[in-house]
């Protein structure tokens, strides 16, 4: 192989497998159809090898392309990084900050946060990426993560912030129509909201006894649930902070924590000093630590 492999054509392959069709990465990259197509033919002739196949689903990946999919992520995120760490430079507080956050967290509680953060910082710009996974702090796919269990790795910086209670909210229409549980053992009585798939929460569910007959409706949506709960759908299992806040939705046995969830905030011991980084880690400790005073 004698050409030198561009990135950019590294990237629309990689957009390409991770869309299953040109068009979904040309709709993901801002490019046209032909471009993409040409880019990936190019690619192909400098690699010598083909790189997809055609199905009746879109485009299949062959072994030689599903063997490059790791070095091209592994580039992306270096890319990524790259342009967080040129964003800002020196002790300026100020340039881009890759947060991992849990789904429902990104969505009903770290948002007030991130506005908290850019009131005091208000040159620091935020990439928030949604997922119930655990990024990889210690390649840096991202600067920070928001994480519900303790970080393990020697070379990470963490913080215990919070112990969240959860509890269990439902509509006032809801509560007018099946009324409220007197106690834990009423709760057989009622329509939950539980979880599809995600074993975790399936294991979760049997842990409370929550029996099959009971799930009117089952999403590994966390959010999803909560707006089930708000709709008059059931009874979801929701942080107690959000619900209580939250004038549609009422709290059914209020003494009665489901569990208690802990939470964390990490990053690479590296990065806990970049100015940018460490003041969007102090930040959101300070603001959990406030959530859980009330």
């Amino acid at each position: 192989m004698s050409k030198t492999i561009q990135w950019d054509d590294q990237r629309i392959f990689l957009a390409v497998l991770e869309e299953g069709s040109l068009a979904g990465a040309a709709r993901r990259l801002g490019l046209s159809h032909p471009t993409v197509r040409s880019r990936i033919e190019t690619l192909e002739r400098t690699l010598g090898t083909v790189l997809f196949t055609r199905s009746v689903n879109g485009l299949r990946p062959t072994e030689a392309a599903e063997a490059l999919l790791e070095p091209a992520r592994a580039m992306a995120m270096a890319s990524e990084r790259f342009v967080r760490q040129a964003s800002a430079s020196g002790a300026e507080i100020a340039g881009w900050v890759r947060i991992s956050v849990p789904e429902f967290m990104g969505i009903e509680v770290v948002p007030a946060m991130l506005a908290r953060l850019r009131d005091k910082h208000p040159a620091i710009r935020v990439e928030l990426s949604l997922s119930n996974l655990p990024a990889d702090l210690l390649a840096q796919e991202v600067d920070l993560a928001v994480r519900t269990v303790a970080p393990k790795q020697g070379a990470l910086f963490a913080r215990k912030v919070a112990a969240i209670p959860l509890g269990l909210f439902a509509s006032p229409a809801y509560v007018e129509r099946r009324g409220l549980p007197s106690g834990v053992e009423d709760l057989v009585r009622h329509a939950f909201l539980g979880p599809d798939r995600n074993p975790s929460d399936l294991a979760f569910a049997e842990k409370m006894g929550l029996r099959r007959e009971q799930l009117v409706l089952r999403t590994d949506s966390h959010p999803a649930q909560l707006a089930a709960a708000r709709a008059g759908l059931g009874v979801a299992v929701a942080q107690v902070p959000v619900g209580e806040r939250d004038a549609q939705l009422v709290r059914l046995l209020p003494d009665f924590d489901v569990a208690i969830l802990e939470t964390w905030i990490v990053t690479h011991e590296n990065l806990a000093r970049v100015p940018r980084v460490r003041a969007a880690f102090d930040s959101l400790v300070e603001s959990f630590r406030i959530m859980g005073r009330g």
